[in-house]
């Protein structure tokens, strides 16, 4: 099958650091080239893949201080996939509604994965303009907002099996990975770790956006106990899950998915998260983690987290979050629209 996987541009695919979208259209565009499938990658002309590459930008824009205005390098990047969208089968949009227009008015069959999230009024007089755009969402929390749109399927997340791996043993430390934002709840991770009397590892970012909230809970990081890292990369962030006790999602929005809970998963790592968007989908309440609702359950949580068997908590990804699960799931959704 010819593929056109189109990515945003605000990371490179895969991220050097942070970007789960950028992550998850790598893991995917490898993936079916692995399988076989002629695939070509719209992205940042930094980006690595074994795909043919069609460079949009010279490279990331998040990376790139000279860049004003992204939006008008998406409109390149536009230019790019319709010049050439007669060669593919099926075009798959990883950015947002911005194609809809275009792809709409194109013969060629085309696929968007919804990657944030619905839940704001702006989007519900746009997908009733746009609701015959075929949609996947990657959860079923995430459709809640908008469950009249032209949803074609859920497909969760997939990571290569090879790409993390469990630890012999693990050490006494807490972890948090993800942004300084107050959706995010550092702050939150903060308390249970400083309850439960362990230490914590905060592997974090900031963005502009977020200074504000960094500036008000930076005391917090005062606490000897807690130590914090920064953005990291896939080697370090191995080492950081695979030795954590386990990993803190104390989050307080609809989260789509969270890429960083079946990442732990694969590491054997067991999950404490609080129950918004996808978490329930995603963590068995006792077995690779442990849903709680408040602090105080949290804490709990931390106490009972070294009883679960983090074999099981692998195995767990291996059998529902595979890349070669999603990249079937997806191919799926490509042959019953081709069909259509």
């Amino acid at each position: 099958m010819r593929i056109a996987q189109i990515a945003p541009l605000y990371e490179r695919v895969p991220p050097l650091l942070y970007g789960g979208t950028e992550r998850v259209v790598s893991y995917l565009t490898e993936e079916l080239v692995r399988q076989g499938h002629d695939v070509t990658l719209f992205a940042s002309g930094d980006s690595v893949t074994a795909a043919e590459l069609v460079s949009c930008s010279e490279r990331s824009l998040r990376l790139d201080q000279r860049i004003v205005d992204p939006l008008a390098h998406h409109f390149l990047l536009l230019e790019e996939v319709f010049a050439r969208a007669a060669e593919f089968d099926i075009l798959h949009f990883h950015i947002d509604y911005l194609h809809f227009p275009f792809s709409r008015r194109h013969p060629i069959p085309h696929l968007t994965t919804l990657h944030g999230r619905l839940d704001m009024p702006d989007l519900v007089p746009l997908y009733k303009k746009f609701g015959d755009v075929p949609v996947v969402s990657i959860s079923r929390a995430q459709r809640q907002p908008l469950p009249w749109i032209n949803w074609q399927g859920t497909v969760y997340h997939g990571l290569p099996t090879d790409l993390y791996r469990p630890a012999a043993e693990y050490s006494d430390y807490l972890l948090f990975i993800g942004r300084i934002s107050p959706e995010k709840r550092a702050d939150r991770a903060i308390e249970i770790a400083r309850r439960s009397g362990m230490r914590l590892k905060v592997a974090a970012k900031v963005d502009a956006a977020d200074h504000k909230y960094f500036k008000t809970i930076k005391p917090l990081f005062n606490d000897s106990r807690i130590e914090c890292i920064g953005e990291v990369g896939e080697p370090e962030k191995q080492d950081l899950l695979a030795n954590a006790y386990a990993l803190l999602f104390p989050i307080d929005w609809p989260e789509p998915f969270g890429l960083v809970l079946i990442e732990a998963m694969a590491c054997g790592t067991p999950v404490i998260a609080y129950p918004c968007g996808s978490v329930p989908e995603i963590v068995e309440n006792g077995v690779n983690g442990f849903v709680v609702d408040n602090l105080d359950a949290a804490v709990r949580a931390v106490a009972d987290a070294a009883r679960l068997n983090r074999a099981l908590c692998r195995s767990l990804f291996e059998e529902r979050f595979s890349v070669t699960r999603m990249a079937e799931n997806y191919l799926r959704i490509y042959e019953r629209l081709l069909n259509d």
